[in-house]
């Protein structure tokens, strides 16, 4: 669930998500888990077909073979326009190398995170991953 919407909402074969200690992987039967999630990529499995997302941070919760995912903001690879993706994160690259104060560079490393993001889905789901 983003702010604005449900983002996806069906039963999964498994899922990979981004946490602020690394990726981890989700089975059926997995145990009570409550994790941060941090700004990356998440990769669903549905059917034998795999789907990705970028996620914007958020948090995860795990009980009774369920989960709830929680999310600043989400966005399906196949909603993510490629060129646009590309220049967000060259222009993003380019104000993190020339941010100066602590202010800007957080900012900026907030944004290339983002669009890094954005890129990382797209190609993860043009390489053979589906959505």
């Amino acid at each position: 669930m983003a702010p604005n919407r449900i983002v996806w909402n069906s039963e999964i074969q498994e899922i990979i998500l981004s946490t602020n200690s690394g990726q981890i992987g989700i089975l059926p039967n997995h145990a009570p888990l409550l994790t941060a999630l941090d700004i990356g990529v998440v990769k669903i499995r549905l059917k034998e077909q795999w789907s990705t997302m970028a996620l914007m941070g958020g948090f995860a919760m795990i009980e009774n073979n369920q989960m709830i995912i929680l999310v600043n903001e989400a966005e399906k690879a196949s909603e993510i326009e490629l060129r646009e993706a590309q220049d967000t994160f060259e222009k993003a690259k380019n104000n993190l190398t020339q941010a100066e104060s602590k202010k800007q560079i957080i900012e900026a490393n907030l944004a290339f995170q983002r669009a890094k993001a954005r890129l990382e889905a797209i190609n993860i789901n043009t390489s053979g991953i589906t959505n």
